[in-house]
């Protein structure tokens, strides 16, 4: 299994980026090294990182004008999850967070849907980009993700809409928020609540039940690339309201080559396996 092939007909990365500020193209100068330093910093300190103004004004125009077009083809999701995405298991006691549910509420642009001469496909299949975001979270090698449909999405938050509190399947996530909510729709996160040796369970039950220990808000302005450690830090978008969509694109890598969401996950957020 191989990851997406660049489109050869991308649009340059000057034409999207904010080079001056965000020099992804140039990682070996100095400028470059100072940039990968600092979201390595954020991500210590913090678990997230976010570069605000990374897509210059008139690249985020016609980006989210494409999402916009593109709207029709999403798959409506609805549904109350484990924050998981995994089957609840058989006889487990009521203050289990395995069993405690959580809403998703959005529609979401697989990524094998998503013209191949979309400016969003340019972005993400860029080398530049696939290199600034490995070395930020200091992984090498490092891969865009192998899901035909969960690679690349974009995901479309209407008034009432949300995403509950959730781990995610995959290591590392990266989002470009295209066009926010009036009010809500914020990044919420916990950093690093679990890791491989410990699921915390008792931390993670307290949290859904209302305890806003540690809990950090994230919210961001039209053009913000983010990115964090979605698989130990549990996060979630709050409800929308206003009558303007929550437009972003989740752009999804991994630090190996074949890399899947499970076919749950998949039904969910796709209606649809692959």
């Amino acid at each position: 299994m191989t990851t997406p092939a660049s489109n050869p007909a991308a649009t340059a990365i000057g034409d999207l980026v904010d080079l001056e500020r965000y020099p992804i193209h140039e990682l070996d100068g100095a400028a470059g090294r100072q940039l990968v330093a600092s979201c390595r910093s954020d991500l210590d300190a913090r678990g997230a990182c976010q570069l605000e103004g990374f897509i210059q004004a008139a690249a985020i125009e016609r980006l989210a004008a494409e999402a916009d077009d593109l709207k029709g083809v999403s798959f409506r999701n609805e549904a109350i999850h484990n924050v998981y995405f995994e089957d609840v298991p058989a006889g487990i006691a009521p203050d289990d967070p395995r069993g405690m549910m959580e809403r998703a509420s959005q529609a979401t642009v697989a990524y094998d849907l998503i013209p191949a001469d979309a400016t969003i496909r340019a972005f993400y299949e860029s080398d530049e980009l696939l290199a600034f975001v490995g070395a930020a979270l200091g992984k090498a090698p490092f891969y865009r993700n192998a899901d035909p449909l969960g690679a690349l999405n974009l995901v479309y938050y209407a008034e009432g809409d949300e995403l509950g509190w959730h781990f995610d399947r995959a290591e590392f996530v990266v989002t470009l928020m295209l066009q926010p909510a009036v009010t809500g729709g914020d990044f919420d996160y916990v950093p690093n609540l679990r890791s491989d040796a410990d699921e915390n369970y008792a931390a993670v039950a307290r949290l859904l039940q209302g305890d806003p220990a540690g809990v950090h808000h994230a919210p961001s302005g039209a053009g913000t690339l983010a990115f964090f450690r979605g698989r130990h830090s549990i996060h979630r978008v709050t409800p929308i309201r206003g009558d303007v969509l929550r437009t972003n694109a989740v752009l999804s890598f991994a630090d190996r080559p074949d890399h899947r969401l499970n076919e749950l996950t998949q039904r969910m957020f796709y209606g649809r396996t692959a």
